[in-house]
């Protein structure tokens, strides 16, 4: 019997590559439900080529436009719009997993719904966990849903944990885990450098092919910071046995290492087909598409400590994580528009930090315990750093 999937963020990089691995596999896989944000022309074109019952977009315009285009060529899909639509697709009974990966705070209640609904929930959004880890993760135990990630970095992990895994990292022999980062573009960069850093070379990472916003945030070492809070709530595992060690070939995509000195790792082509398909045919293997990987071509493998002082990003994550309640949420709220506004030239590559900083700060003593308290947090963060962003 195949399984039914909805693709939450069908549009984006990871929304793209899980098609391309279910088009290798159609007696496997069958869509049911797409969704996108802005990027209506190949949302369109997933819409024609697999046939969802459902498509996803923003608004209501979109909405119209979209459902226009496709009756002019003969799709049956029916368009729907808004955040009600999203947790619907994620929950019809008839879907089997979902692919969470809309980037940011956005797809949070989606995927949280999915997980409410006890499925089966590929996680690429980390803003989840991010947000509201404890909630989510008692969502999926209680109501039996699956959880599967897809960060290259946390699918790594969970392959080299034992299976199944307890939940907590002594009853698994468990010294530490450890995550890899590349380093980014921007690895060797001075202060000085730093200081001068354009969107344009922000956005081009030296090994993976993703998003304008994921690509800042690895430039600046959020994106493993927000990595490391992940890690923290799939995990089971305290913010002091969370190690970062960055690699520059993207080969390694991170360890485990056993109180027996044992380390395992997970080594592979930097292509997130690899955790896609592994996460879609968990506990089977399937072909993925995906270049062999050369050791021999690869030739050396090298691992350094973060520099902290010139990436404070990822010592903000450990900070918020350690600090814990609504800081997590306010450190993601903060980043995501110190990033935008720095897309968008009015602010600096290094203003980022301290924007976050400042916004986390305000964390100390705020309500965290409900989804809306925590979202209280999420705007509140904003406001902050909205009011310190140049008008222009």
């Amino acid at each position: 019997m195949k399984t039914r999937l909805t693709i939450l963020g069908a549009t984006g990089s990871i929304g793209a590559s899980t098609l391309d691995v279910v088009s290798r596999h159609p007696d496997r896989y069958e869509i049911v439900a797409l969704t996108g944000m802005r990027q209506l022309d190949k949302l369109l074109a997933a819409c024609v080529r697999y046939a969802p019952r459902y498509a996803v977009v923003l608004d209501e315009a979109a909405a119209e436009a979209l459902a226009c285009q496709l009756r002019q060529v003969g799709s049956t899909t029916e368009v729907l719009c808004g955040n009600a639509a999203l947790i619907k697709v994620a929950t019809l009974p008839e879907v089997d997993a979902v692919m969470a990966a809309i980037v940011g705070a956005a797809g949070m209640p989606a995927t949280l719904a999915a997980a409410r609904a006890g499925k089966r929930v590929l996680l690429a959004n980390k803003e989840t966990l991010v947000l509201a880890g404890h909630l989510f993760m008692q969502a999926a135990q209680e109501n039996a849903a699956i959880l599967l990630p897809i960060d290259s970095e946390h699918n790594a992990i969970f392959q080299s944990l034992p299976h199944p895994y307890p939940g907590n990292l002594d009853a698994a022999g468990v010294r530490r885990l450890l995550l890899t980062a590349s380093g980014g573009p921007f690895r060797t960069f001075s202060q000085a450098e730093l200081e001068q850093v354009t969107p344009e070379q922000a956005v081009k990472h030296p090994k993976w092919s993703m998003g304008r916003k994921i690509s800042v945030d690895s430039a600046s070492l959020m994106n493993k910071g927000l990595e490391v809070i992940e890690a923290h709530w799939l995990f089971n595992a305290p913010h002091d046995r969370i190690k970062v060690v960055v690699h520059p070939q993207s080969v390694v995509h991170s360890l485990v290492e056993y109180v027996d000195g044992s380390v395992l790792a997970q080594l592979g082509s930097p292509d997130m087909r690899t955790p896609i398909a592994n996460a879609l045919a968990y506990p089977e293997r399937i072909e993925a598409g995906v270049e062999q990987l050369d050791l021999f071509a690869v030739g050396r493998l090298d691992f350094e400590a973060p520099d902290l002082k010139r990436f404070p990003c990822l010592q903000l994550a450990f900070d918020a994580l350690a600090a814990g309640g609504a800081a997590p949420a306010m450190l993601n709220a903060a980043n995501e528009v110190a990033v935008a506004a720095f897309l968008e030239r009015r602010i600096g590559f290094t203003a980022i930090p301290r924007l976050i900083e400042m916004a986390v700060e305000r964390a100390v003593g705020m309500p965290s315990s409900s989804l809306e308290e925590l979202l209280e947090a999420d705007s509140l963060a904003r406001e902050l750093v909205e009011v310190r962003l140049p008008c222009c």
